[in-house]
């Protein structure tokens, strides 16, 4: 296949050593864009206030300070917060798999009458800006309809809306659709129902989809900042994002750099701990019969 450089020419001593010359430097390129902040907010946070306020800031601390991260952790009550978004994104992901996964296979393997209509529905809700859900979406927690119930500072108020996943019920239902239907038909044959052989057989090896939309659902919950502002105005029930952006006008600016750190420890530890996994639900497109 001819590409921008013949596969010959790159067989040639020069051009091996161009070809791996601008691949380095092209990947330690990246590697920098994408490290380089995270490398400014550690060792900011380890830096004195006015140091990091100083323009240009060093890169590297004149004086290390660690211990901004324990005091940022005491003068800004961060295990409360800490608590408060570990509840919210739990319960944002139950809310999500106990919604999503029977929606996605009921479009799947279920077929209901206009499944394909509701799918793309669905789907349509994607094309809309975040923005412009926000006050139907209030309007509706402020006044549960039916209920006539108000979740504001309640996580209810997360839970509820984050259910109903458009993306999640797609990536989802497009995974379903890979399973062979001569698997659930056997186990129809066999007396299975719908739901056991949703539990029994479907999620069982749908295990990488899930955790990929288990990952996203813990993800988008616990960075999320406009909504929990919104329905969260007790300091008390605050997420970490919105606890933090309250509390950095009266805070040093090198104990913010530590508590926005701390804050996001959590979501790198479950990416490697868990990448492989999700890795694998990114690129599943088939399952073996």
């Amino acid at each position: 296949m001819r590409t921008l450089v013949s596969p010959a020419r790159l067989r040639t001593p020069r051009g091996k050593t161009v070809y791996w010359t601008v691949f380095s430097l092209v990947l330690l390129g990246f590697t920098a864009a994408f490290l380089f902040p995270l490398y400014w907010a550690v060792t900011g946070a380890m830096k004195s206030a006015p140091e990091l306020a100083r323009a240009p800031s060093p890169i590297v601390p004149e004086v290390w300070h660690p211990e901004s991260y324990a005091q940022a952790w005491q003068e800004m009550d961060l295990a409360r917060y800490f608590l408060n978004t570990v509840v919210v994104a739990g319960g944002a992901w139950l809310f999500q798999l106990a919604v999503d996964v029977p929606a996605a296979y009921a479009l799947s393997k279920l077929r209901p009458v206009l499944g394909n209509a509701i799918m793309g529905l669905m789907l349509a809700t994607l094309m809309l800006p975040a923005s412009a859900l926000l006050v139907p979406t209030y309007l509706t927690i402020v006044d549960v309809p039916l209920v006539h119930a108000n979740l504001i500072n309640s996580p209810a108020a997360i839970w509820l809306p984050a259910a109903a996943n458009a993306f999640n019920i797609y990536l989802l239902k497009r995974f379903f659709d890979q399973i062979p239907g001569e698997l659930l038909e056997a186990a129809t044959i066999d007396g299975a129902g719908p739901v056991r052989i949703l539990v029994r057989i479907v999620l069982p090896i749908s295990r990488p989809v899930l955790a990929v939309v288990s990952i996203f659902a813990i993800v988008g919950a616990w960075k999320d900042f406009i909504w929990p502002l919104l329905v969260f105005p007790d300091p008390g029930a605050q997420t970490l994002s919105v606890a933090l952006q309250r509390m950095e006008p009266d805070m040093p600016l090198n104990l913010v750099l530590a508590g926005l750190v701390l804050a996001g420890l959590p979501m790198v530890g479950i990416f490697l701990v868990f990448q492989r996994q999700i890795l694998a639900g990114l690129t599943a497109g088939s399952v073996k019969g």
